[in-house]
């Protein structure tokens, strides 16, 4: 697998081939830093980390892959001129002088691709609006450690479907042959457009997607119990009171869970509203009356739940695109 010099913005880009060669890169990074063996190959090089958009594992990934590979990081928050003072493609040029990568974490996809198309260096994508191809890398991880294989599995995604998780998901599970049901109310089901395309990966892997309204029909015989916070970054906080009505329904709790196999395991991308502990979900408790939000307390903290897995798993598979896409000398 010859990556270096590639981009790592959407996995559209990527073959099944390809992205199943960077879990197994991960895979074996993971095993290294266990076993306490140095992976330092890109020592002496530098990358920017820009940070639109607040964060807690995807900085973290990417600063202690960074770090492991022997890489030097800058970040890049508020105090950037990016998109204010300067234009995406000047900033672009800049950074471009001066590291060999750049990672963007943030709003509209035409950002990264902005910073790819003018850089002249590898660009990663840490979060956009529409995709979040880290995130299904360290997905893959976890439910391939889980169970042996991907191929097969039924995966099903309870919520808001139309933005970065539930379009990614469409993406690799149709690449790699997951049968995906994303479950909600019609209205927060992906593009027609996008799950046209992601089509044609199904018929090439074997793999489908199924939107489904039917929570007991969703559900039922699932490997994967899968759910996202109802409201995403950058959203108006006034959008709270119509995504409770929509989807509180579609919340995944104990009975969800007993529809599915005995064998099913939870996961959610972090940070998730299981308890309503935080002071954002203290605000919704007292203006909603909610005690959890997307998902229960109890399944959260279950046996079920390999939450924690694909957290950590962040970290290895963002090492493995990192040392893959500035030249992998293993």
């Amino acid at each position: 697998m010859d990556l270096k010099g590639r981009n790592f913005l959407t996995l559209k880009d990527f073959t099944p081939d390809e992205i199943l060669g960077l879990l197994d890169l991960a895979a074996d990074l993971k095993a290294k830093k266990k076993r306490g063996i140095p992976v330092d190959i890109h020592r002496g090089k530098n990358i920017a980390l820009i940070f639109e958009k607040t964060s807690t594992r995807t900085r973290c990934a990417f600063e202690v892959a960074a770090h492991d590979l022997g890489i030097c990081t800058t970040y890049l928050a508020e105090g950037s001129q990016i998109g204010k003072k300067e234009s995406i493609a000047d900033t672009a040029r800049v950074l471009g002088r001066m590291f060999e990568g750049i990672e963007y974490r943030g709003y509209e996809q035409t950002i990264v691709e902005d910073l790819a198309k003018y850089s002249g260096v590898v660009v990663w994508n840490g979060l956009t609006n529409e995709y979040h191809p880290t995130q299904m890398l360290a997905d893959m991880l976890t439910i391939r450690e889980h169970f042996g294989k991907l191929k097969g599995l039924k995966l099903v995604y309870f919520g808001d479907a139309r933005y970065n998780i539930g379009n990614s998901l469409c993406i690799v599970c149709s690449k790699l042959g997951l049968d995906l049901v994303l479950c909600a109310p019609s209205k927060y089901f992906p593009k027609k457009e996008l799950v046209d395309e992601c089509q044609k990966w199904c018929d090439a892997s074997g793999g489908s997607i199924t939107l489904e309204e039917d929570i007991d029909k969703a559900a039922s015989g699932a490997d994967i119990i899968y759910t996202d916070v109802w409201v995403s970054m950058g959203e108006p906080d006034s959008i709270w009171a119509e995504r409770i009505a929509d989807l509180k329904a579609y919340q995944v709790n104990k009975d969800v869970m007993a529809k599915a196999k005995p064998t099913a395991i939870f996961m959610h991308d972090l940070p998730s509203f299981h308890d309503c502990k935080t002071k954002i979900g203290e605000e919704i408790h007292q203006k909603y009356g909610l005690t959890a939000m997307e998902v229960t307390d109890d399944v959260f903290e279950s046996a079920q739940s390999v939450v924690f897995d694909e957290a950590e798993n962040r970290m290895h598979t963002i090492k493995a695109v990192i040392a893959a896409t500035l030249g992998n000398n293993f």
